[in-house]
């Protein structure tokens, strides 16, 4: 790939194929951690240092792993990643180890990492695999941390710990509870979409069987039949 191409594979992951606000993967540690930007953004930050790993290791290693043993192969490199990250965190930066809890270590098992690895890092060059695993991870880590600060501002009047609103204002404290983590990764998806779809607008597809997908394998089209 040429560097205009790598650039596009990086850029691409922040917004317009962002893996939680557009591809709507990884969920689960969303919706859990990121009741503080600390935390999304420390999540976010292993997430990507695990994806960056696993995708240059399976991009070096793709022609020599065998395809029956293919996501098996993946599943252990992702692991390999995920203990050597967890074992950083926990060193030094205990109190988000103890935040994350479970999550870090079920970043083994995360749909972004396993579906990169699978669609992109088996398919293209080291290079470009490593562009692919910065941007998605970039786009995983402002997700996560923009997710945070709206719900720790709103639910705790903090923002990393420092006091924003002031402590005579009474916050919403159901931002820091899951109807809150809802609320705010909505909120988000639909003005990321609403972006994008000001941003390129899509040519209205033709009604009738010259703008249908099905067109080929319809017997009454394949016929003239259809209007």
């Amino acid at each position: 790939m040429s560097k205009q191409s790598n650039l596009k594979v990086l850029l691409n992951g922040i917004i317009k194929e962002n893996p939680v606000l557009v591809l709507i993967l990884g969920t689960c540690p969303t919706l859990a951690v990121t009741s503080l930007a600390v935390n999304g953004l420390g999540m976010g930050l292993a997430a990507t240092a695990v994806l960056l790993g696993s995708n240059i290791v399976i991009s070096l290693l793709r022609k020599v792993i065998p395809d029956k043993v293919r996501i098996p192969s993946y599943i252990v490199i992702i692991a390999g990643f995920v203990t050597i990250v967890g074992f950083l965190v926990q060193a030094y930066a205990p109190s988000i180890y103890e935040a994350l809890g479970l999550f870090l270590p079920l970043i083994v098992v995360n749909c972004i990492i396993l579906g990169r690895a699978e669609m992109f890092a088996n398919k293209n060059g080291v290079l470009a695999s490593a562009c692919d695993a910065i941007g998605m991870g970039l786009g995983f880590t402002l997700a996560l941390l923009c997710m945070g600060s709206i719900r720790e501002i709103l639910g705790s009047g903090t923002w990393f710990g420092m006091r924003i609103i002031p402590e005579s204002v009474q916050t919403m404290s159901i931002m820091t509870l899951a109807p809150g983590g809802f609320f705010v990764f909505g909120c988000l998806i639909a003005l990321v979409n609403f972006f994008l779809m000001r941003k390129g607008k899509k040519p209205k597809q033709e009604v009738g069987c010259s703008g249908c997908p099905m067109a080929g394998k319809c017997a009454e089209a394949a016929e003239g039949g259809c209007k």
